[in-house]
């Protein structure tokens, strides 16, 4: 037996045991009128974890959370772990049939839920047969959480094992019942500091909660955030006036969103005036269109584009800019900004293959299957051996159902879902490249497309658009506009105006725009006879 020096398993709890030390004083965390050092931060999650214990929680329980992104969240990325326990961040806005479906799937001990969301909560537990406890924060006139807080003592479970369970995401379900994502500890320190590099966080950042900590644990940033020692600035929910502010008065340096969110902030009149100093912003969940992020840049937003899912702890693939790409003029740098990416610092180096599961050539064209392994990919999906098997290859590789192609340096650039690629009359049409030429017209705010079942061509393609203007553009005027940039067979054969609708996490839900295309009536195309 060789006795050397100890070596401690990796857990993102030690960020905050180190911050405690290192950053005592400093400022942790900023909620409303909430103030919280790092020393604070740290007494008040081994206060949860005695509090937990106190409600008979034991190691390998599961604890869900039902709240906004609030200083209770937070405390719960560290409290849970701390008492040996598995956390499972619920989405707050999901029906409570839903919320049902996992508080039973997960089989939770116990439920710490914001008073905003008691309601959601009550008709929860009304349905569910196994009925866990429930500690509510914020109510009124007094606040159980705080109170139980106040009185209990600091408890830690020591981590023996850093590849066991931490928390469990479940997925926000577009492809029926959501699955439970089983992250380990050792994955979510590694990505943990990923994002911090990544994203060039210090002591002296401001990180501003727009992505919610519910998904996929806020990207690891509740833990990458406090490993830098910088300042967590809570909001309840996306509001852009409130974004703004904090962006001008508060002096928040970075924050995560869903193109959706940017689009919302570019249009908001607060946009009039540009940032006196860059913030840099991470965005995730789609590609944003080149125009988006050409608009976000004159407004001092520095946006870097990142891919990842729920089952690779959020961003595994970053388009990290090469200096040479800042020479080129914008219409030639706006697409580069627009790919995927490379691997994150701590991933392995991705993939794509054929159908036939062999690498496709890195040419920029040969469309494959994104395939991702490393440090940073779910131990698998909880309860569900037959879905964990299907979404791995025979080497242990995720396969991702995101098809993409592979550029000679490396960078992956998504085309498209598996199921979201058109086929139309033998030829694929990627939906990401129709809306990123709607997106280029001027009264076009945001577009979804998606192939629609057509009699003689297989599929075609059918576009929803949200109008930037009161009297939305016509939809003649927009196929010529498509027509200009693809080739005539992608031009839509059909656009909605009107409101998208999106999954609690700024998704669009494709498979509702789907089901609305079927129903169109397609044989007439818009221009008249095919030319």
């Amino acid at each position: 037996m060789h006795h050397g020096m100890a070596f401690s398993a990796l857990t993102p709890v030690a960020f905050a045991a180190r911050a405690a030390k290192v950053y005592a004083d400093r400022p942790a965390v900023v909620d409303g009128a909430l103030r919280y050092s790092y020393a604070e931060l740290w007494s008040r999650a081994r206060r949860l974890a005695g509090v937990l214990a106190g409600h008979g929680v034991r190691p390998g329980d599961r604890v869900a959370v039902l709240a906004p992104n609030t200083h209770v969240l937070l405390e719960a990325h560290y409290g849970v772990p701390l008492a040996g326990a598995v956390l499972v961040a619920l989405n707050t806005r999901l029906a409570p049939a839903e919320i049902g479906y996992i508080l039973e799937h997960s089989g939770a001990r116990l439920v710490l839920v914001d008073a905003a969301c008691g309601g959601a909560l009550t008709e929860t537990l009304g349905r569910c047969a196994a009925r866990p406890r429930v500690i509510e924060a914020g109510g009124e006139p007094e606040d159980a959480y705080e109170s139980l807080l106040a009185g209990a003592d600091e408890h830690a479970v020591e981590v023996a094992d850093e590849r066991s369970l931490l928390s469990i995401n479940y997925t926000s379900g577009t492809t029926g019942r959501p699955k439970g994502v089983m992250y380990h500890h050792r994955g979510a320190y590694l990505q943990a500091l990923a994002m911090a590099y990544h994203a060039k966080l210090d002591t002296s950042s401001r990180y501003l909660w727009t992505l919610p900590m519910f998904h996929t644990n806020g990207w690891c940033f509740p833990w990458a955030v406090t490993a830098a020692g910088a300042v967590h600035h809570c909001l309840r929910g996306v509001s852009p006036p409130e974004i703004w502010r904090a962006l001008r008065r508060d002096g928040v340096t970075h924050f995560c969103a869903a193109p959706t969110v940017l689009a919302m902030l570019a249009e908001d009149p607060a946009a009039r005036v540009p940032l006196s100093r860059p913030v840099r912003v991470f965005a995730g969940g789609a590609p944003p269109w080149p125009s988006l992020l050409a608009r976000t840049a004159a407004l001092g937003i520095e946006v870097s584009h990142l891919y990842g899912l729920t089952e690779t702890f959020g961003p595994a693939v970053v388009c990290e800019p090469k200096p040479e790409w800042r020479e080129l003029p914008a219409e030639q740098r706006a697409p580069l900004m627009a790919r995927q990416g490379i691997a994150n610092v701590v991933a392995e180096p991705l993939r794509v293959a054929g159908p036939d599961g062999a690498d496709v050539p890195a040419d920029g064209e040969t469309l494959g299957e994104i395939l991702l392994r490393g440090n940073d990919v779910m131990l698998g999906y909880y309860r569900d051996e037959e879905a964990t098997a299907a979404a791995t290859t025979a080497d242990g590789w995720f396969r991702t159902g995101d098809l993409g192609v592979l550029h000679p340096d490396g960078y992956v650039e998504l085309r498209d879902r598996a199921k979201d690629l058109i086929i139309s009359g033998g030829e694929n049409i990627t939906c990401v490249e129709v809306e990123s030429a709607l997106a280029e017209h001027p009264a076009v705010l945001e577009a979804a497309v998606v192939g629609a079942p057509h009699p003689r061509w297989g599929e075609v393609p059918v576009a929803y658009v949200v109008p930037r203007t009161a009297v939305p553009p016509g939809e003649r005027e927009l196929v010529a506009f498509v027509r200009e940039r693809l080739a005539g067979f992608k031009a839509p054969r059909r656009i909605v105006f009107g409101e998208l609708p999106k999954t609690s996490t700024g998704k669009i839900q494709k498979s509702r725009l789907r089901e609305a295309a079927a129903h169109l009536a397609l044989d007439q195309p818009v221009t008249g006879p095919e030319a």
